[in-house]
């Protein structure tokens, strides 16, 4: 017996399988999940503190997220929040203590008292701490996490899903002028269809504070330019 299987079927059979992998992702905001791949520019606003700051950009130059401290004390802070160009808070980021695997646990817009977390990031080893991989846990969704590979401090970092999926990517970003690598300062987040770019930047924030004090390793100089210098194919999140 022969069963032939055309290729509009296969392709809907594809788009199926996509949408029902994009219901089963964390989604912070709607508006942040995208079905095109989406490449972020990101700005460290600070380079004297761990953690000051930073500002994320579209291929347009428009402010997508930003998340500001103010001055050295807030590096010691426990709370991080992740806000819209309009300073509306996201997520909530806050570290759990005590932790040997430095863990984080995010809500869902401010904090409240009794608010519940959504999702948790913690170092898979206490050995190793600027390549070992930081695993994400998602709560009241079984079988949802992801698994973050790489060393953050050279901006070289994958994130994966349960079915080993690249759903997001932090890379050093090349000025598309001059074909120059720029400094680890500004850097791009790339996001995959169908996975929340607040999120993603949210991951960041937490390899920030986890890798912070790596983060001068091996650093290279290079020119700095505008961090909106055009890329191709990006889609701002914001309308």
């Amino acid at each position: 017996m022969y069963i032939y299987i055309s290729l509009s079927t296969l392709h809907l059979l594809k788009h199926s399988h996509r949408r029902r992998r994009m219901k089963e992702e964390l989604v912070v905001q709607e508006g942040y999940v995208l079905k095109e791949e989406t490449q972020l520019t990101v700005l460290k606003t600070s380079l004297f503190f761990n953690g000051d700051g930073f500002t994320v950009y579209d291929c347009k130059g428009n402010l997508v997220f930003r998340f500001d401290t103010y001055g050295p004390r807030s590096r010691d802070k426990d709370e991080l929040v992740l806000m819209d160009p309009h300073g509306r808070s996201l997520l909530t980021l806050r570290r759990k203590k005590p932790s040997l695997h430095q863990r984080w646990e995010g809500f869902k817009g401010e904090k409240t008292e009794g608010a519940k977390a959504v999702f948790s990031v913690k170092r898979s080893s206490i050995i190793g701490r600027s390549r070992s991989s930081v695993a994400v846990e998602v709560y009241d969704s079984p079988g949802v996490e992801y698994l973050i590979e790489g060393c953050f401090p050279q901006r070289c970092c994958k994130v994966l899903n349960a079915a080993r999926e690249l759903v997001a990517e932090i890379r050093r970003k090349v000025d598309p002028t001059t074909s120059v690598m720029l400094g680890k300062e500004v850097f791009c987040l790339c996001v995959k269809p169908g996975f929340d770019a607040a999120f993603a930047m949210a991951l960041v924030l937490v390899l920030d504070q986890i890798n912070g004090e790596n983060y001068f390793d091996d650093r290279i100089v290079d020119p700095a330019v505008h961090p909106a210098a055009p890329d191709p194919g990006l889609v701002s999140p914001v309308p």
